[in-house]
């Protein structure tokens, strides 16, 4: 399992939200040093601080973990897809384009 991706998710969301270590251990009833730890990959929670931890930072337990399920290409490909109805329709095609041709270029490779 790859626990760093976990821990860097949980990081990386800590910090959208401008919260420090601490008061995201405060939160969560846990120590900051245990929180640094679970972010580095070095700890991981148990599943009960796991959901504390989703819950106070108010996101899924498949963010946090797509890139360790079977399902994470298609949680990410999920995410991608609402980013992009986010978009401008002009730059909406324009990714649209470039991925079509990545997938077109992909085939080709797998092909020789």
């Amino acid at each position: 399992m790859n626990l760093k991706s976990i821990g860097k998710r949980i990081q990386m969301r800590r910090e959208v939200l401008g919260m420090k270590q601490e008061e995201l251990a405060e939160h969560v009833n846990l120590s900051p040093n245990y929180i640094s730890a679970i972010e580095r990959g070095v700890k991981i929670p148990r599943l009960e601080t796991f959901i504390r931890i989703a819950n106070a930072l108010n996101i899924t337990s498949d963010f946090l973990l797509m890139d360790v399920l079977n399902t994470g290409s298609e949680i990410k490909s999920s995410i991608l897809s609402e980013k992009i109805k986010n978009l401008y329709p002009k730059e909406q095609e324009r990714i649209i384009h470039v991925v079509e041709a990545m997938i077109e270029y992909g085939k080709d490779i797998g092909n020789n």
